[in-house]
């Protein structure tokens, strides 16, 4: 006994604390591994009540049909009821449906409330859509940078198709990232489904949304907006690191991204000469 309380110990912290890659996988059905308390409430909401509501009332309906092609087929009934109104029934089948929406709406709306009330930030991100690549800010700390999709013949060991970029967003885990999103061309859309956050980027405007990883690791989403020919090759990639690893990141991302500044200003003003 002792022993199985030690390896479930072990099997506990390992997965509490493992690194998650997650990520859209073959012949996957539902939703991916929620890694924040937003995705929590997403997939509770969807499979604890969404789910056996709408597998009632198909169960229900396929009954009803089924019922009425026995009961009330040709065969057995050669002289057809001429009823055409039933009031209990109508009063039925409008009242049900409707405290039906009801149940389903106060959760909803509770949620979507949570999604939009923002806690203070710990971690501000500013993210641009561009045709098509996404560009990051880093407001507070002076960071920006682009993140283009790897091409498939660059792709190295265990590095996803169509979900791999050059630049990831690197964020601390357990702090509340606030993300304000734009676009500066068309409509696009920043989504990662292990944090339940989908937004869309409207040129011109500024939506924000937020998250708070509960996992280190590697996350995965695209653009979800069909926003033009190369739609499908705007991934989005977010790694989260412990707060250590995140410090050290800053750091080089400071140095890194100011000297590939300084040499695209410097190209500009060459090719505007």
């Amino acid at each position: 006994m002792a022993m199985k309380k030690f390896l479930f110990a072990i099997l506990t912290t390992v997965y509490s604390t493992g690194v998650s890659a997650n990520q859209p996988k073959e012949w996957q059905l539902g939703f991916q591994d929620a890694a924040s308390e937003g995705m929590r409430d997403i997939v509770n909401f969807h499979n604890n009540l969404l789910l056996p509501v709408i597998i009632s009332i198909s169960v229900f309906v396929l009954f009803l049909m089924i019922y009425t092609c026995i009961r009330f087929r040709a065969s057995k009934n050669p002289n057809p009821s001429k009823t055409t109104h039933n009031f209990a029934v109508e009063i039925l089948w409008t009242l049900i449906p409707c405290l039906i929406l009801i149940v389903m709406a106060v959760p909803s709306f509770q949620i979507l409330y949570k999604q939009d009330t923002i806690p203070k930030a710990e971690v501000t991100i500013k993210a641009v859509g561009y045709q098509w690549y996404w560009g990051y800010e880093y407001p507070d700390e002076n960071i920006i940078f682009e993140s283009y999709m790897i091409k498939e013949e660059d792709l190295k060991e265990n590095q996803p198709r169509l979900l791999t970029v050059d630049n990831e967003i690197v964020v601390p885990v357990n702090k509340v990232v606030k993300v304000l999103i734009t676009a500066n061309d068309v409509l696009h859309a920043w989504a990662l489904p292990a944090f339940g956050v989908k937004r869309d980027a409207v040129p011109g405007r500024i939506n924000e949304t937020w998250f708070k990883a509960e996992k280190i690791g590697t996350y995965y989403g695209q653009c979800s907006e069909l926003c033009g020919i190369q739609h499908a090759f705007m991934p989005i990639t977010v790694r989260v690191v412990s707060e250590e690893e995140y410090a050290k990141w800053l750091s080089e991302a400071k140095m890194k991204f100011a000297k590939e500044l300084i040499i695209e200003k410097e190209y500009k003003k060459i090719a505007s000469k």
